[in-house]
């Protein structure tokens, strides 16, 4: 229970700050509460409707929103999200979590690159 509070706590932590809570709550679920691919995916979306809800608020607050681009990425979103769930469907639960393997190594693997090319410390006021 108190490492579900934690895997939970440092998703919305992670999430809030855009930096993919998602994938550590999947992860977590995926492995060490052995909820499979599809079920985690779930799982990760419910959890992170009220946390998106109250990061807008934040965000918006703020004003660090452009809203009419928000307003074409959520209609693609809704569009990609729709193809996504026939897609999986299609595939199976055993591909999809090998392509989720294979992206987060790559963005992974871009971060760390990225890390050592930018030397510079870029702070945002």
């Amino acid at each position: 229970m108190i490492i579900d509070l934690l895997a939970g706590f440092a998703s919305g932590v992670l999430g809030a700050m855009g930096l993919g809570g998602g994938a550590v709550l999947l992860i977590y679920l995926a492995l060490f509460k052995d909820v499979n691919q599809f079920s985690a995916q779930g799982i990760n979306l419910i959890f992170f409707i009220p946390i998106a809800i109250f990061s807008v608020i934040m965000y918006a607050i703020k004003k660090q929103i452009k809203w009419k681009t928000v307003l074409w990425l959520v209609v693609a979103g809704l569009i990609g999200a729709g193809v996504g769930v026939w897609v999986s469907k299609v595939i199976g639960t055993k591909i999809v979590a090998k392509i989720f393997g294979g992206l987060l190594s790559v963005a992974g693997a871009f971060q760390i690159i990225s890390a050592f090319k930018s030397p510079k410390n870029e702070t945002d006021s």
